[in-house]
C-alpha cells in the first residue's frame, strides 16, 4: 500500500526517478555521485519511487524516518504482507532479515541490551594499541610496495585488511580465515542491493551458504574449546538465555557473530579509501592536516558527510503519518538517501565542498534504535591510519583516481592506486 492524495513539495511523476537511478549505478555516478543527489532533492524531499514507497532526500525528513519510533525496519512481518515474495523468500534475504539491522523491537531491543556498548570508551582504549600496531605493519607494507613497484593498491594493502583484522583479533578468529570472510562478504551484499537481479541473488544465496558453514563451524569449535575472548562470552550468555534450547542460542549467536564481523568491514574499508582519497588529492589539504593533527577528527566526519559508505537505507510505515507534508500510509516504504541528506544546503552550507573545519551534520551512521554499533570503532580504525600516514608518507597521491563496484545500496571502493 502507498499513500494517496494530493502531494506538495514533490514531482507526482514516479518514472522521474529511473533515470537518476540508472546515473547512480553507472561509472559515472559512482565516481561522483553529488549530481544525483542534487537532482534528486530538486524533485522534493519526499519522492515517489516507480514501484510505490517514496525516496527521503532532505535532511531533516531524513532524521526523521531514521529517528522516529513509527518507523520500522522491514522485518519479516512487513515482508509476510509484501506482495514481492519471490524476493522476500530468497535465503540470503532471510539470512539478513534475521540480523539487527532488520529486527525491530523486542527482538531488536533484547540483543541490544544484551550486547551492551560493545566499543564504549574502555574497549576502545583497550583496542587501540592492537590496532596502531597493526596499521604500522599495513603501512610498512604498504612502504614496501611503494619502493619496489613504485605504486601500490591502497584497498587491498590497506584499507581492506584494518577492519577484518580489529574484529577478527576482537573475536578470535584465525587469521589464516581473514580472505575468506573478506571474499564471502564483498559477495552476499549483492542480496542487500535495492533492486537486485536474479544473478544477484545467485550470487549472495552461494556466499550465504559459504557464510552460514563458515560461522556455524566457528561457534561449535568455540563452544568446544572457549577462551578469553568475546566469542566466548557471548556463547555463555545465550546459552544461559536458552539453556533447554540450544538450536535458539546457535542462531542467535550466529545472527549476531555474523552480521557484526560482515557489518564491520566493506563500511570501514570505504571510508578509509575515501578519506584518503580525499586528503590526499589536495596536497595542501593533507599538508595542512599535517600541520594541524588536531583536525583528523574533523577530517573523519567531513569524509562521512561527503561520501558515506551506505547510500541508502530502507523505513517502513509503522501506521498512517505525515513526512515533510506527504501522506505517508501504514507499511510503505520510504529509502532514506544519505548522500542527499548530508548534502542538503539547508543543514551543510556549501554542501559540494570539502572541509575539514566544518564541522557540519551528517546522518551517515544512521539513528535511533538503530545507530550504528560500530560507530566508534570506525573512527579509532581512521583516526590511527590517518595520524601515522600522513606523517609517514608526506608526498604520498593518488596515481589514479579510486574505482567503485557497481551497486547502488553499499558503496565500495575496489582500488584506489597511489604513489609518492
Amino acid at each position: 500500500m502507498t499513500a494517496v492524495g494530493v502531494i506538495r513539495g514533490t514531482t507526482t511523476d514516479r518514472r522521474a526517478v529511473i533515470p537518476l537511478l540508472r546515473r547512480l549505478r553507472s561509472a559515472e555516478g559512482q565516481a561522483d555521485p553529488l549530481p544525483v543527489w542534487e537532482e534528486f532533492r530538486a524533485l522534493g524531499d519526499v519522492v515517489p519511487a516507480p514501484w510505490g514507497g517514496y525516496f527521503v532526500t532532505g535532511f531533516d525528513a531524513c532524521s526523521q524516518v531514521l529517528r522516529g519510533r513509527n518507523w520500522l525496519a522491514p522485518d519479516f512481518a512487513w515482508q509476510e504482507r509484501h506482495p514481492d515474495t519471490a524476493r522476500w523468500q530468497d535465503p540470503s534475504t532471510r539470512e539478513m532479515t534475521r540480523t539487527l539491522s532488520r529486527l525491530n523491537a523486542p527482538a531488536h531491543t533484547a540483543q541490544r541490551r544484551a550486547l551492551g556498548n560493545l566499543f564504549d570508551r574502555g574497549t576502545l582504549q583497550a583496542l587501540r594499541p592492537r590496532i596502531t600496531a597493526h596499521v604500522t605493519r599495513l603501512l610498512d607494507r604498504l612502504d614496501a610496495r611503494l619502493r619496489a613497484h613504485g605504486e601500490a593498491d591502497f584497498v587491498t594493502t590497506v584499507s581492506d585488511r584494518l577492519p577484518i583484522h580489529t574484529i577478527g583479533r576482537w573475536l578470535g578468529i584465525p587469521a589464516g580465515h581473514y580472505p575468506r570472510i573478506l571474499d564471502f562478504t564483498h559477495r552476499q551484499v549483492h542480496a542487500q542491493e535495492l533492486l537486485p537481479t536474479k544473478s544477484d541473488l545467485a550470487v549472495s544465496a552461494q556466499a550465504t551458504r559459504e557464510m552460514r558453514a563458515y560461522f556455524t563451524a566457528l561457534l561449535a569449535h568455540r563452544r568446544a574449546h572457549p577462551g578469553d575472548d568475546v566469542l566466548t562470552g557471548w556463547i555463555r550468555y545465550w546459552d544461559a538465555q536458552y539453556p533447554a534450547d540450544r538450536a535458539t542460542a546457535d542462531q542467535t549467536l550466529y545472527d549476531l557473530t555474523m552480521f557484526i564481523t560482515i557489518a564491520s568491514l566493506e563500511t570501514t574499508a570505504t571510508l578509509l579509501s575515501n578519506a584518503v582519497w580525499f586528503l590526499t588529492q589536495d596536497p595542501a589539504r593533507a599538508d595542512r592536516l599535517r600541520r594541524h593533527p588536531e583536525h583528523v577528527d574533523g577530517a573523519i566526519e567531513e569524509s562521512l558527510r561527503y561520501d558515506p559508505p551506505i547510500h541508502l537505507n530502507s523505513r517502513v510505515a509503522a501506521a498512517d503519518t505525515v513526512l515533510a507534508g506527504v501522506p505517508v500510509a501504514r507499511d510503505t516504504t520510504v529509502h532514506v538517501l544519505y548522500g542527499a541528506a548530508n548534502h542538503d544546503p539547508r543543514r551543510n552550507e556549501n554542501p559540494h565542498v570539502f572541509d575539514i573545519l566544518r564541522k557540519g551534520a551528517h546522518l551517515t551512521f544512521g539513528g535511533g534504535a538503530h545507530y550504528c554499533l560500530g560507530s566508534g570503532l570506525a573512527r579509532l580504525e581512521a583516526r590511527v591510519l590517518l595520524t601515522q600516514l600522513l606523517e609517514r608518507f608526506p608526498t604520498l597521491r593518488p596515481a589514479a583516481g579510486p574505482t567503485y563496484a557497481n551497486r547502488m545500496v553499499f558503496r565500495r571502493v575496489t582500488s584506489l592506486k597511489v604513489t609518492t
